[in-house]
């Protein structure tokens, strides 16, 4: 079955960075649409960034616009988050996940989600 294992959170003071790692398996990896989300504690899960099934295209919530870069790698399987100019804020449990559409459309939802990783700003 699909699997998508993250990797890379961990505590990092304010400002620091972070890159996040999502390996996929038992998909065609270069067709999907990959995504990250996080949900803060207490909070409802939100969408964070994801990018087109060729690196084309990307989104981003505009809270991390600048901060972060989603990139992939599509000969590894692997999609990429990295994290710059951390704030207390983005405390959460982030997830990858994938869409089997090419393109990220909100509305479509995704399909494949994994277990999250745990990222941890102090302040």
């Amino acid at each position: 079955q699909v699997q998508l294992v993250e990797s890379g959170g961990g505590l990092v003071q304010a400002g620091g960075s972070l890159r996040l790692s999502c390996a996929a398996s038992a998909l065609t990896f270069s067709s999907y649409t990959m995504g990250w989300f996080r949900q803060a504690p207490g909070k409802e899960r939100e969408f964070v960034a994801a990018i087109s099934w060729n690196g084309g295209y990307t989104y981003y919530t505009d809270s991390v616009k600048g901060r972060f870069t989603i990139s992939r790698d599509n000969a590894k399987n692997t999609v990429y988050l990295q994290m710059n100019s951390l704030k207390p804020e983005d405390t959460a449990v982030y997830y990858c996940a994938a869409s089997e559409s090419r393109y990220y459309f909100p509305e479509r939802g995704m399909d494949y989600w994994g277990e999250g990783t745990l990222v941890t700003v102090s302040s």
